[in-house]
C-alpha cells in the first residue's frame, strides 16, 4: 500500500467509499500501488494497468489498455471519440461496486494477463486525424506553417488537431488557430 493513496483517500471529499472498496479489490489482484497524476495507480511491473479517479457525477476505474480487453458485460466505456486505448468503469455509489466485485476482479485481472502478454494497442497515425477546414486554409496560405507543423512530433500535432476540431464554431476554430500559429512556428506544443 502506498502512502500517497492513503494520503489521497484522506483527503477525498468526494467518493471517499468508492474509492476505498475499489483500492481493496485491485490489491487483492496482486497489483502494485503507485500514485500517478494525482491519482491512484496500479501497476504490473512498472506498467500502467488500472487507474481510479474521480468526478463531479461519477468515479470510476480506467484500464489503460481497455480497447482491448473482452467486455462480456457491456460496462466498459469510452470516455470522447478521441480516447484510443483506455476504457472505464462508472460508478455512482458504494452498492454498484459490491455488486460487481466478481465482474471488477475480472476483468482487472484480464488487464494483467492483458499487459502480461505485451499486447499492444494500434493507435490512429496523425494522417488519419482530420484538419478542421479554417487550419487547412491557413496552411495553404502560409508554407511555413505547414512545414513547422509538419515538423512537430506525431503527438503535438495530433493536440493542436484535436484543439482546434474540437471547437463547434468557426469563428472559435479561426480564433485558437490564430492564437497558437507562433507556437507552432516556434516548433512548440499546444501546452510548451
Amino acid at each position: 500500500m502506498n502512502p500517497k493513496v492513503d494520503t489521497f483517500l484522506g483527503k477525498a471529499k468526494k467518493w471517499q467509499d468508492e474509492f476505498t472498496q475499489l483500492r481493496a479489490i485491485i490489491l487483492d489482484c496482486d497489483l502494485d500501488e503507485d500514485f500517478k497524476w494525482g491519482q491512484p495507480c496500479y501497476t504490473l511491473d512498472g506498467q500502467n494497468v488500472v487507474l481510479m479517479h474521480g468526478f463531479k457525477e461519477y468515479c470510476a476505474l480506467l484500464f489503460f489498455k481497455g480497447a482491448l480487453l473482452k467486455d462480456p458485460k457491456g460496462i466498459l466505456i469510452q470516455q470522447t471519440e478521441n480516447v484510443q486505448a483506455a476504457r472505464q468503469i462508472r460508478f455512482t455509489d458504494a452498492q454498484q461496486i459490491t455488486k460487481l466485485e466478481k465482474v471488477l476482479k475480472t476483468y482487472i485481472r484480464n488487464a494483467i494477463e492483458l499487459e502480461k502478454s505485451g499486447a499492444k494497442v494500434e493507435f490512429k497515425k496523425t494522417t488519419e486525424f482530420s484538419w478542421p477546414e479554417e487550419f487547412e486554409r491557413k496552411v495553404d496560405d502560409m508554407p511555413a506553417l505547414r512545414t513547422a507543423f509538419e515538423a512537430l512530433t506525431p503527438g503535438r500535432q495530433r493536440a493542436y488537431l484535436l484543439h482546434f476540431s474540437s471547437a463547434k464554431q468557426t469563428k472559435t476554430r479561426e480564433s485558437r488557430i490564430e492564437k497558437y500559429t507562433p507556437h507552432i512556428l516556434n516548433g512548440k506544443g499546444l501546452d510548451d
